[in-house]
């Protein structure tokens, strides 16, 4: 079963199956009432946070890319600023930490200079947003397996990442939402 069937399951399902055994049975149940009190505490959090915010025009556009949803784009948001301070795509992928950074002489590798320059929420930001379009988009899904083939699983993440970012300048910037047609052609 998939995560969110688990979350809608509203028969106890688990108590059958440990029936014999009331100290399992009892800690799955203290278990289960410690996760639904959290997730409860997360969403107050996550709704009064939103409240306070200054929502502005990119929050609601970066909500249209696979892989976002309300906390990714709220961090994608504050942590970018302003996008007119990037010159092209290019300096913000680099400040978001989706580019290598190798210094290479006579086709060998020399170094990695400034590797822990740019921000590093928006590099994890765009990872977490790589690994769920992965999951849960198929066209993302496809991408991610296609350079997969080719390469290998930490390379291809990287890859599918970088053209988040990527997507994610261009929505900010010209303030349109996300086109699945450019991304994945």
């Amino acid at each position: 079963m998939k995560t969110n069937q688990l979350k809608a399951l509203k028969e106890d399902r688990v108590a059958p199956l440990l029936a014999g055994n009331d100290d399992i049975s009892l800690a799955g149940k203290v278990s289960k009432d410690a996760i639904d009190s959290l997730t409860r505490q997360i969403t107050a959090i996550e709704v009064a946070v939103e409240k306070k915010m200054n929502l502005k025009r990119p929050y609601d556009l970066l909500l249209s890319m696979p892989g976002v949803g309300r906390v990714l784009a709220l961090t994608i948001m504050m942590e970018t600023g302003p996008i007119e301070r990037f010159a092209d795509v290019g300096n913000y992928v680099s400040y978001c930490r989706k580019v290598p950074a190798a210094r290479f002489s006579n086709d060998k590798k020399k170094g990695t200079n400034n590797r822990k320059n740019g921000n590093k929420y928006l590099s994890w930001a765009f990872a977490e947003a790589g690994e769920l379009a992965r999951r849960f988009d198929p066209e993302a899904r496809a991408y991610y397996d296609g350079k997969r083939r080719r390469t290998n699983a930490p390379i291809a993440h990287s890859a599918l990442s970088h053209k988040l970012a990527r997507a994610a300048f261009y929505i900010m910037r010209d303030g349109v939402p996300f086109m699945p047609e450019k991304m994945f052609a």
